[in-house]
């Protein structure tokens, strides 16, 4: 199959767009659900994909597991191993590249379950700085000055810091920013401004790399949907693959915060 020459632009999704690809990666705050909402056309989208379907999303606090259970409440039938998602594949990531490591946690409870099952050891508080091997900020709920500092105490005793990715915010259901894992790290940054970093999620390809692995299919043969260009669209130029851009629900405009604030910030999911 020939990749398309560039992005094509649809108001909305519905049955039939994907049906000439091998395989389906889909963004997925956006483009098939807002909050926990089925986005119009989406359900009827994922029904006419079938198995091709992949999610790939930026999310940072579920797991493959947790997002399908919660995905069958709003309609959709897709499967925990077709999910790839940032924070679960930012543990994946360091369990394989460091067995057993001690790591600190900024992240949400399903993520700390999820690296205790991966042979990974959390340390809520550990004794010495030089205990921890690794520090993974992802989406953490319980983020403040008192977990900051003692991230930046713990990467000055020579910790590896893992971001599950880079996005500053993304638009809530009321149209207003909800932070993300990129504004906690903007935080980070500002006490340690040359801080060096590995980050998973997308613009980063490993996710789309990881989802064409397991569905056996060639970049060439595959369609990336989103509604970022900045995170989902880059992405997929930087992996080779086709992209469609989802427009968001709500037109963004002059009256809309999210907007208003780019292109300071990035977006996505």
């Amino acid at each position: 199959m020939t990749q398309a020459a560039g992005p094509i632009t649809v108001a909305r999704l519905e049955s039939g767009l994907a049906d000439a690809y091998a395989a389906v990666l889909c963004d997925l705050d956006g483009c098939l659900v807002s909050g926990e909402t089925a986005l119009p056309g989406a359900l009827d989208f994922a029904r006419s994909c079938g198995d091709r379907l992949w999610i790939v999303s930026n999310n940072s606090g579920d797991t493959g597991q947790s997002l399908s259970e919660r995905l069958v409440r709003l309609g959709f039938q897709i499967p925990a191993h077709r999910i790839l998602l940032a924070g679960e594949h930012a543990l994946l990531d360091i369990a394989q590249r460091r067995p057993g490591a001690r790591i600190f946690l900024a992240a949400s409870a399903q993520l700390e379950q999820r690296a205790r099952a991966l042979g990974l050891i959390p340390l809520r508080a550990p004794e010495r700085a030089n205990d921890v091997d690794v520090v993974m900020l992802a989406r953490d709920p319980d983020f403040g000055l008192g977990r900051l500092s003692k991230m930046v105490r713990l990467l000055a005793s020579g910790a590896e810091l893992v971001v599950t990715n880079p996005d500053l915010v993304h638009p809530g259901a009321d149209g207003l920013p909800e932070p993300e894992t990129g504004a906690l790290l903007a935080a980070l940054s500002a006490c340690w401004p040359e801080l060096a970093y590995q980050t998973i999620g997308k613009p980063q390809t490993a996710l789309l790399s990881e989802a064409l692995r397991r569905a056996g299919v060639s970049a060439a043969d595959a369609l990336f949907v989103g509604d970022n260009p900045l995170t989902d669209g880059l992405a997929a130029q930087r992996a080779g693959i086709a992209f469609l851009h989802v427009l968001p629900p709500v037109p963004r405009g002059p009256a809309d915060p999210v907007a208003s604030l780019a292109p300071a910030i990035q977006t996505g999911d």
